[in-house]
């Protein structure tokens, strides 16, 4: 990826991600991310948020005096969608009427000029299947920015990271951290590891180049 371009590096987490039997959840994990995070010099701000939207507005509350080079949300995902409260966000929310459509479309004019924007969204297979790769297409050409992805199920590895820029198509295959045909009942996609395509760790705080 290129080099920073001014503006804000912002990101946006699912609290209600918590632990059961007196352990920490998920949650947790992001929170300490997200302190970590700043404290190197990664991010410029970040929240944990109970709804869409409640992260849009401190999207759109954060940047009135400054523009935003870079959105990240760590939570869960599925094919083609990002969720937070199990609520998901997916290329619906893009066309007019819809309840986000507006937030969506102010965050736009918040981005930084010239395309070189990137939304990061570090979710479990969201950039997976045909429908990753149709919420990929969608959600570069409504912003006009690039966009990054997964298409494993992540955690502490981090795999089949992709990233698309408007008009760009995905090259990354369909099929790519998606079960055999024998399991092909799961509903998830294969666990990320460090022998598997485009693997990153929580700790990288860039999308490498290539990716």
């Amino acid at each position: 990826m290129a080099e920073r371009t001014a503006g804000l590096r912002l990101m946006v987490y699912d609290r209600t991600c918590g632990g059961r039997w007196g352990l920490p959840g998920l949650t947790a994990s992001w929170r300490v991310g997200g302190v970590l995070y700043r404290a190197l010099g990664r991010l410029d701000d970040w929240k944990g948020v109970a709804s869409w939207p409640e992260a849009l507005d401190w999207l759109l509350a954060r940047s009135r005096e400054q523009p935003v080079a870079e959105i990240q949300f760590w939570g869960h995902g599925n094919w083609g969608c990002v969720l937070i409260d199990r609520v998901p966000m997916d290329v619906r929310a893009l066309a007019p009427g819809h309840p986000w459509h507006a937030r969506l479309v102010e965050l736009r004019e918040r981005l930084v000029s010239g395309g070189s924007a990137l939304w990061w969204f570090r979710t479990c297979e969201t950039f997976g299947t045909a429908r990753g790769h149709a919420f990929a297409k969608a959600w570069t050409r409504f912003f006009g920015c690039r966009a990054a992805g997964h298409t494993y199920v992540i955690g502490p590895w981090q795999s089949g990271l992709h990233s698309l820029g408007p008009g760009e198509e995905p090259q990354w295959p369909v099929e790519e951290g998606v079960p055999p045909k024998e399991r092909s009942g799961m509903r998830h996609a294969l666990w990320s590891g460090p022998r598997v395509p485009n693997t990153i760790t929580c700790l990288h705080g860039r999308v490498p180049p290539g990716f």
